[in-house]
């Protein structure tokens, strides 16, 4: 018996996992340099982190790099 990919429940909990990490750093550096507006819209929009990755590389005050990331993991 085959089970479809896309309504996989280790997927979606992947997906939810992913949006909230993503979701949750992006809320905390717009709150952290006071972007109202990118706040309010990160927490109202759900875009499985699409819009939470555009704020953090491209729009943030202090945009989000690779080597930010890095650091976090310990590598």
């Amino acid at each position: 018996m085959t089970q479809d990919f896309v309504g996989s429940p280790l997927l979606l909990l992947v997906l939810y996992i992913w949006s909230l990490i993503a979701k949750g750093i992006a809320l905390w550096r717009a709150a952290h340099f006071k972007q109202r507006n990118w706040f309010i819209a990160i927490l109202v929009l759900n875009t499985l982190g699409v819009l939470d990755l555009v704020y953090l590389f491209k729009f943030a005050e202090k945009k989000l790099t690779i080597a930010e990331i890095r650091s976090w993991v310990g590598r």
